[in-house]
C-alpha cells in the first residue's frame, strides 16, 4: 500500500523503511503490514520531521480517534502501532527518545466469540460427508478443509499453506507454518484422515494441472486453493444447516479449542494446537466455557 499523499517526502521514506522492517526482518503478514501503515499514516499525516512526534501528538490523535467513535480495540491497535514504530525509530537513531513507550491506551475488553455447538459442528460436518458421497472432486476438497479446520483449530491461511510434504499421514500429523513464519505440529483424527485419503487419491488428481504448485488444497483451475474460497466453502456448509449460526473458519477453530477444553484437554496442548504465542489468548476459550456453564446452571439449578 502506497503511503498516503498526505506524508512529508521524508516521513513517507521513514514509514517504508518500517514497513520494510515489520515484512523482512519481523516477518510479519502482508494484512499486518498493511494495518500498520495505515494506522500509522494518519498518525504522521502533517509532520515534517520525527522529531515533533512526542507524547503529546500520540496522545492527540489517539484522543481524535476515540472522539471520532473508534473502539477500544481500535483504539488498542493504533497504541501499539506507535509504539512498536517508536521504539524502532529510537533503535535505529531516526528519534533522540522514545515516546511511545509511556503511552497507555485502553486494553480491548476479550470480546466472547461464537461457537458452534458439538452437535451443531457434527452436523456440518455429517452434510459434508454425504455432499461428497458421489465423489465429485471440489465435494471432496470442500469436505477435506471442514474436516481439517474442526480437526486442527489451523487458520485459514495456514491451511491452505500446506503442501504435499507437510503432511505426515503415519502418525496423522501436519506441519504448518503460522504467524512469524513459527513452525508446528498439529494432529488430526480418524474421520479427517478419511477425508485426506479420499481426496489425494480421487479428488486432487481430477485437478492437478502440470503447473500446479505442491499444495494440498487446489482450486477448480489446479492452483493452490485461495484463502477467499475456503471462506466461502465454510460459509456455504454452515449456513446449509437449519439452526447453525453463520460462522467462518475462524468459527471453526474456536469450536475446535472450545470443545478440546470442555472434554478435558489442559490448556497449554490447546495453545501449542492453535500457535498462540501466549497463554492469555488460549485462555479466552476459557471464558467460552464458563459462559455456557453459566447458562446451564441458570436453566437447570432450582437455586440459580
Amino acid at each position: 500500500m502506497p503511503p498516503s499523499p498526505e506524508l512529508a517526502p521524508r516521513i513517507a521514506a521513514v514509514l517504508d523503511d518500517f514497513a520494510t522492517h515489520l515484512e523482512v526482518e519481523r516477518g510479519r503478514s502482508p494484512h499486518t503490514v498493511r494495518a500498520y501503515r495505515g494506522d500509522l499514516a494518519g498518525l504522521l499525516t502533517g509532520l515534517d520531521d520525527l522529531a515533533e512526534l512526542d507524547l503529546a501528538a500520540l496522545r492527540r490523535w489517539l484522543a481524535a480517534g476515540r472522539a471520532a467513535g473508534a473502539g477500544r480495540s481500535t483504539l488498542a491497535r493504533r497504541a501499539a502501532a506507535a509504539r512498536s514504530f517508536t521504539a524502532w525509530a529510537r533503535r535505529t537513531g531516526r528519534i533522540a527518545t522514545d515516546p511511545g513507550a509511556r503511552l497507555v491506551s485502553p486494553r480491548p475488553r476479550p470480546v466472547l466469540p461464537a461457537v458452534l455447538g458439538i452437535e451443531q459442528a457434527a452436523s456440518v460436518l455429517d452434510a459434508a460427508e454425504a455432499g461428497a458421497a458421489e465423489g465429485e472432486p471440489v465435494a471432496l476438497r470442500d469436505r477435506l478443509v471442514l474436516e481439517l479446520l474442526y480437526a486442527t483449530g489451523v487458520r485459514v491461511a495456514e491451511l491452505c499453506g500446506i503442501d504435499l510434504d507437510d503432511v505426515d499421514p503415519g502418525r496423522r500429523a501436519l506441519r504448518v507454518v503460522g504467524k512469524g513464519n513459527r513452525e508446528r505440529t498439529v494432529v488430526y483424527g480418524v474421520p479427517a484422515a478419511a477425508a485426506l485419503v479420499r481426496w489425494l487419491e480421487s479428488g486432487r488428481p481430477a485437478l492437478v494441472r502440470d503447473t500446479s504448485p505442491p499444495a494440498v488444497l487446489l482450486g477448480a483451475r489446479g492452483g493452490r486453493l485461495d484463502q477467499r474460497i475456503a471462506r466461502e466453502v465454510v460459509h456455504r456448509a454452515v449456513t446449509a444447516v437449519p439452526g447453525v449460526p453463520d460462522v467462518g473458519p475462524h468459527g471453526l477453530r474456536h469450536a475446535a479449542a472450545t470443545h478440546m477444553l470442555e472434554g478435558g484437554a489442559d490448556l497449554r496442548y490447546v495453545q501449542e494446537l492453535l500457535g498462540h504465542a501466549k497463554l492469555a489468548t488460549t485462555q479466552l476459550y476459557t471464558h467460552v466455557t464458563v459462559e455456557r456453564l453459566k447458562v446451564v446452571h441458570e436453566q437447570a439449578h432450582p437455586r440459580a
